[in-house]
């Protein structure tokens, strides 16, 4: 059985709750990534934050992104998966809740992300469609 914790991306840096939208949005430029799982004081996950939340929540709205943080931005509770629980969890949940990204929990610590193109890489092409389409409808 795969697991997520074969196939995530390790490493993951979070953004602090506390940090702004612009400090957020340069972390995302040097790590070449959409989106930064948003950490507490205390470590632990609180959300996550996208590239698109930045553009829409703030830029959009004509916000100076010096004043907002990411904790006020962040996507509510971050929908997430135990580094143990194998493919078919991983693709229920994603499908479920219609995200591309899921952050990788061992216990309360934040061990990487399940991104959708680590689905594509790691997984069958036709669950990958499924999972594909699925993310793609309203």
């Amino acid at each position: 059985m795969t697991t997520a914790r074969e196939i995530m991306t390790e490493g993951a840096e979070c953004v602090r709750e506390d940090e702004t939208a612009l400090d957020a949005a340069r972390k995302m430029t040097r790590l070449g990534v959409g989106a930064l799982p948003v950490c507490g004081t205390d470590d632990r996950l609180k959300g996550m934050l996208t590239d698109r939340d930045i553009v829409v929540k703030v830029l959009g709205e004509g916000r100076d992104p010096a004043d907002c943080t990411a904790g006020e931005l962040a996507q509510g509770e971050a929908v997430t998966i135990g580094a143990d629980d194998g493919a078919d969890e991983i693709l229920r949940t994603m499908t479920r809740h219609k995200v591309r990204r899921l952050p990788v929990i061992d216990g309360h610590d934040l061990v990487g992300i399940v991104a959708q193109a680590d689905v594509a890489r790691a997984l069958p092409e036709p669950r990958v469609g499924d999972l594909l389409e699925a993310l793609s409808t309203d």
